[in-house]
């Protein structure tokens, strides 16, 4: 009974080994963005002598705009093998921040190459998502793809818990360009294990025309998700709770540094030491989804993870302040951990294979989109009614977005129900 448990929490022989290598490059990209954590406001406030108004622009246009110019990936990627352009992503990504170590050994840096360099890398991350989850499908038997990322999520919040602490030595010691240099190195050795992989694990894609693409294709994405009865609940939930859960990070920060006197180390404990509950929670999804279904176990951590946020209006000074936002964020993140691979295992599922890469693209974009915006909003709302106030009605908002997660189980997760018919490329 035992041996057969074990088993079935292993990978099948033939896709084990390159999913091995996959998940070795993510694990040591993610960790090199972990290190690298915060890098580029250190830079603009300690080498630049940015302001609070460039520093947030940094951190909220670059993402929107990386959304935009990313736009074109997801038709791009789509009848192309995924491997060589995860390497290339990988490559783009490690290219680009590499600039800025070299701008400043030769004391050139400016703010508009920071701000170049995030829309690149964010742009070249939504490319690196689409290819990812369309090449994982074809690398693994449907049965196989929860534990895969219920694997990658448990990386995921383990690289959250070590990669801050150690970039924040590496930048006491050698300064914040370094950890900018280990994240491109990280990137590097990420398209160097995708290309140990091998080339004969992918199935050759669907061959279009590249000169018949037109505009409307960088729609097609939006189509397919607007037009599932599954998935269109479930990408406006995502959508709209990571918004508003990321949207309250700026104003948690200005309420616990500033009003309620926190030191930063304590600050820094409060999300970090939480982030255990990710790692538990994604060591979790699959035995529940396989004890009651991944249907109710994506509803139930769905619901669960909205009740939390709204209790840190209640924060208050001192330690008992501390422990409040501690228990908040690891109920949360561990209702994070349990969702994400269910989430993202139950979409794969639901897409088509010749249309993941737009689909995951689209939803990319429009995560990054709308956490952008709604950072915007709340930045404005935190100025007219308080970070508090703020914070509460984005917590009261988000006990209302379990109403958008999809109320019934696909009947066929391979074959959704029709869609508009696939644009020629």
């Amino acid at each position: 009974m035992r041996s057969g448990h074990r088993k079935g929490r292993r990978l099948g022989h033939r896709s084990g080994r390159p999913f091995g290598w996959l998940w070795g490059a993510y694990a040591t990209s993610a960790l090199g963005t972990w290190l690298a954590f915060g890098a580029f406001p250190l830079i603009a406030v300690q080498v630049l002598h940015a302001g609070p108004a460039e520093v947030a622009a940094l951190s909220s246009a670059g993402a929107a705009v990386g959304a935009v110019v990313a736009l074109p990936l997801g038709p791009w990627v789509e009848f192309r093998r995924k491997r060589p352009v995860l390497i290339t992503m990988d490559l783009v990504r490690c290219g680009a921040l590499l600039t800025v170590p070299a701008a400043f050994a030769c004391d050139a840096l400016t703010f508009t190459q920071l701000l170049l360099v995030s829309i690149v890398v964010a742009a070249a991350d939504i490319g690196f998502r689409a290819a990812s989850g369309a090449y994982l499908k074809t690398l693994l038997a449907p049965e196989e793809l929860l534990l895969a990322n219920a694997r990658f999520e448990s990386t995921a919040w383990t690289t959250t818990i070590i990669g801050p602490p150690l970039g924040g030595a590496l930048v006491g010691l050698l300064g914040p360009v370094a950890t900018v240099v280990a994240d491109a190195v990280s990137y590097l050795l990420s398209a160097a294990g995708l290309r140990a992989m091998g080339a004969g694990h992918e199935p050759p894609p669907e061959r279009r025309d590249a000169a018949r693409m037109r505009a409307g294709d960088l729609l097609d994405g939006w189509r397919y998700l607007l037009a599932d009865a599954v998935l269109r609940p479930l990408f406006f939930n995502t959508a709209l709770f990571n918004g508003l859960v990321m949207a309250t990070q700026p104003l948690l920060a200005v309420l616990m540094l500033g009003r309620l006197g926190f030191a930063p180390w304590q600050y820094g404990l409060a999300f970090a030491a939480p982030a255990v509950g990710g790692l538990l929670g994604s060591r979790l999804a699959r035995p529940l989804a396989a004890r009651f279904g991944q249907h109710r176990v994506l509803v139930a951590s769905g619901t669960l993870r909205a009740l939390w946020p709204v209790g840190l209006a209640f924060l208050g000074p001192g330690t008992g302040g501390l422990l409040l936002v501690i228990g908040v964020e690891l109920g949360l993140i561990f209702c994070c951990g349990v969702f994400n691979p269910v989430c993202a295992t139950y979409r794969l599922e639901r897409t088509a294979t010749d249309r993941v890469a737009r689909t995951l693209s689209a939803w990319a974009v429009t995560s990054k989109a709308s956490t952008a915006l709604l950072t915007a909003v709340w930045g404005v709302l935190g100025g007219l009614l308080g970070p508090r106030t703020a914070i509460g009605l984005a917590g009261v908002l988000l006990l209302a977005t379990p109403l958008l997660l999809p109320r019934r189980a696909a009947a066929h997760p391979a074959e959704p129900a029709p869609h508009p018919a696939p644009s020629a490329l």
